[in-house]
């Protein structure tokens, strides 16, 4: 064990709530069979329209006959933040393992309370590890069938009280290991001390309570698998680890009083497809940090001072965080996760998190969460080789190793590792309240070539190169994440032109709600980044996205992609002078927001960062000195106004009733006319783009009703640094024909600018 996680216990009072439940004296002997039950995690505020998740039965173990032993343990001075002393218990041998056998119990009541605190010993002689268990027979066949979606309640650390003595609850997954036990600095790190219980039903999961060991404990489990290896492995359900490096859990609980109720009774409202959804998409870690102390982090909390006031500012219906998770390897991103079911220390606790999500939800802002199932870290504390062989990746290294990241995946046809990861999905809806899972990577997952040579990979049973296990996965999760939480979504980053990624599963879909418009990102980028001269000859570039524009229902994502590794910052993308740089970039934002389909933009482009994204340092915000970096985040501002306002722009996202062109054929001047329409037509709009420097003049287009059509927004006002060139008063419309319009309106396209209108009358 390496000495760097051997190492006091963090502050107590960091994690456990104010109100706590405190274990009593007991004088009395110990009850003879069914130990007294817990107190658990509260449940979350209930979502409006979601299925409840049936509770599941917490079968006591029958205590095994108890070896003579000396004194109880020591008091163990949690609030001390003071290793407890390791018991004086005999190693157990390896040869000869003790069999869990459940009897029938009654059923463990769930209450909405934080984890007892363990106070002082109570007279009881117990032994080091006692059995006990909180999976029923029916919990097992779930597991083993791939069918139990909320493991979070059973495996990991459990602070619960047990013949009237606080302890823990340990439960891991390890079917090829012969000796596991619980390590930390409770007992000095004794490999032998605190030996866990291998249940009797081959299900591999070994368990066992352990006294006097509280929320705030380090631990890790020694594993000595079937081949003789020895390993240290961290907790694969941990909701809390060490700040890296250190990589040992720790014993928390996700205990919380949740003051969202309003949110949560309305989510189904802010989450739906006909509902406005504009994504502002960061990274918690260098989003923002204090000028006083710019290497150090801010915490979860000091986050929600400064982002909760700036996203309800800059008008965004959602916030996006990449993972959260934790990991090990800050460069990462957070891509290479290794506690699914913890967050991230650097930034704070889990109830820190929680406030920061409950207080975005109370100022009406969504919150979505990277989540990441494709691929793991090959890290020897996680989940790589967990009991000494491939449990979590797949062993063919054709399916389970990804060459371009250097990591592996996951087994997705064995049923433990489904319901491993549909279970950590749930978890973050079910404890975190989250409102949506934006999933990385499945074009990696859909295919078995994906960045693969030829005899690099092996065709499926039908001789393609679709992995049909993860297919089965993905339907699988949508399933289960919108029969739990109906009123949530799922995003998918998917590349490719696989189809049917956001259709339903039961019409041939993989289930998705939204799906990442890629092919129209690099298009409209690629467009963008041409001279304005040459751009009459790309016209079919920035047009081609509405032959496929709704075959899926997509998000517009100008991503953190995009502007890392040398491609650049957005703004540095376009061409032209600095005038031209901003202008074009207002252009560009404009297009995207009146475009079909939901939006999301990463931080730092909404006002126009010059420098590519560096997540060792803050996002460049003295820049917002300067009008124009000013003018873009006001642009951003209006357009999330005009998106939030407007139904002609979301009612019909996803429907091609919901848009028009008007005129998408003029690729000499590289103008682009088009109406976007909702579900009464008195909403409709109609919008002009112009590609070019050249302002024009009397340019007449068609428009859909007779009346007056008035100006609602200029992206080349003066208020945005734009040259302040538009339409100021109403226009009448006149009775000449015009792109096939029987009514028409004669107006003023700025330069490298948009504008948008809207009949008044």
């Amino acid at each position: 064990m390496a000495k760097q996680t051997k190492k006091t216990a963090p502050e107590v009072t960091e994690i456990q709530p104010e109100k706590v439940k405190k274990a009593t004296k007991s004088k009395a002997k110990p009850k003879p069979e069914v130990p007294v039950t817990e107190t658990t995690e509260a449940p979350p505020a209930k979502a409006a329209k979601s299925k409840k998740v049936a509770e599941t039965k917490a079968e006591v173990a029958k205590p095994a006959k108890a070896a003579k032993s000396k004194k109880a343990v020591a008091e163990t001075a949690v609030e001390a933040v003071k290793p407890a002393k390791a018991s004086k218990a005999k190693k157990a041998p390896v040869a000869t393992e003790a069999i869990v056998e459940p009897v029938k119990s009654k059923k463990v009541k769930k209450e909405a309370a934080p984890a007892p605190v363990v106070t002082e010993t109570a007279p009881v002689n117990l032994q080091a590890v006692e059995p006990y268990s909180r999976f029923t027979d029916f919990d097992v066949s779930l597991f083993r069938s791939g069918k139990h979606y909320k493991l979070y309640e059973n495996f990991g650390s459990h602070v619960v009280e047990y013949h009237g003595v606080v302890g823990t609850y340990f439960a891991v997954w390890t079917p090829n290991a012969q000796y596991i036990s619980v390590i930390g600095n409770f007992n000095g790190w004794n490999r032998g001390s605190h030996k866990l219980f291998v249940r009797w039903d081959g299900s591999g999961i070994w368990e066992g309570f352990i006294p006097n060991v509280g929320v705030g404990e380090t631990y890790k489990y020694f594993i000595k698998s079937s081949s003789g290896e020895e390993l240290e492995k961290s907790d694969p359900f941990a909701l809390r680890w060490e700040l890296p490096p250190h990589t040992a859990s720790i014993v928390a609980d996700t205990y919380y009083e949740w003051k969202d109720q309003q949110w949560m009774a309305d989510r189904y409202q802010h989450n739906a497809l006909d509902k406005p959804y504009s994504v502002y998409e960061m990274h918690v870690g260098s989003w923002a940090r204090s000028p006083e102390s710019p290497d150090e982090f801010l915490s979860y909390t000091q986050l929600a001072d400064k982002l909760v006031p700036y996203l309800v500012e800059m008008g965004f219906t959602h916030v996006e965080f990449m993972p959260v998770a934790e990991h090990p390897y800050y460069p990462s991103w957070g891509y290479q996760v290794s506690g699914y079911f913890a967050a991230s220390s650097r930034y704070g606790t889990p109830q820190q998190l929680m406030e920061l999500i409950e207080r975005l939800h109370n100022a009406g802002i969504g919150v979505i969460m990277d989540w990441v199932p494709s691929h793991f870290p090959g890290d020897v504390h996680a989940l790589y080789r967990f009991d000494g062989t491939h449990l979590y990746e797949h062993a063919d290294t054709r399916k389970g190793y990804h060459p371009d990241w250097k990591s592996y995946i996951f087994n997705y046809g064995r049923n433990e590792v489904r319901a491993f990861l549909i279970s950590n999905a749930l978890f973050w809806l079910d404890r975190y309240h989250i409102d949506g899972l934006r999933v990385d990577a499945v074009a990696s997952m859909l295919y078995l070539d994906y960045s693969r040579k030829h005899g690099e990979w092996e065709a499926n049973i039908y001789g393609g190169n679709e992995n049909l296990e993860a297919v089965s996965f993905l339907k699988e999760f949508n399933t289960a994440v919108y029969g739990h939480f109906p009123d949530t979504q799922t995003i998918a980053e998917e590349s490719t032109a696989f189809t049917g990624v956001s259709r339903p599963v039961f019409a041939g879909g993989l289930g998705f709600g939204m799906k990442w418009m890629m092919g129209w990102m690099h298009d409209t980028l690629k467009y963008f980044q041409n001279d304005p001269v040459y751009r009459k000859y790309h016209h079919g570039q920035i047009t081609f996205s509405t032959i496929y524009a709704f075959t899926e229902n997509f998000m517009l994502p100008f991503s953190h992609d995009e502007v890392v590794y040398g491609k650049q910052s957005i703004l540095n993308k376009m061409p032209g002078d600095e005038w031209q740089k901003f202008a074009n970039l207002r252009l560009l934002y404009s297009y995207m927001f009146t475009h079909p389909g939901t939006k999301l933009l990463f931080m730092g482009a909404e006002f126009g960062q010059g420098s590519e994204w560096n997540y060792q340092y803050s996002l460049d915000w003295h820049v917002l000195e300067y009008p124009n970096h000013q003018g873009i985040k006001e642009t951003v501002k209006a357009l999330n106004k005009l998106y939030r306002s407007e139904p002609a722009l979301y009612e019909k996202a996803f429907d091609w009733t919901g848009f028009e062109w008007v005129d998408g054929g003029n690729a000499n001047d590289s103008i682009l006319v088009f109406s976007r329409k909702g579900n009464d037509p008195a909403n409709d709009l109609v919008i002009a783009l112009n590609m070019t420097p050249v302002p024009r003049e009397n340019y007449r287009i068609g428009v859909p009703a007779a009346g007056a059509w008035k100006e609602i927004f200029n992206s080349d006002a003066a208020q945005f640094w734009g040259s302040g060139k538009g339409n100021g008063a109403v226009i009448n419309t006149e009775k000449v024909t015009w792109h096939v319009k029987e009514d028409s309106i004669n107006i003023v396209i700025p330069p490298l600018g948009a504008v948008v209108f809207k009949r008044v009358s």
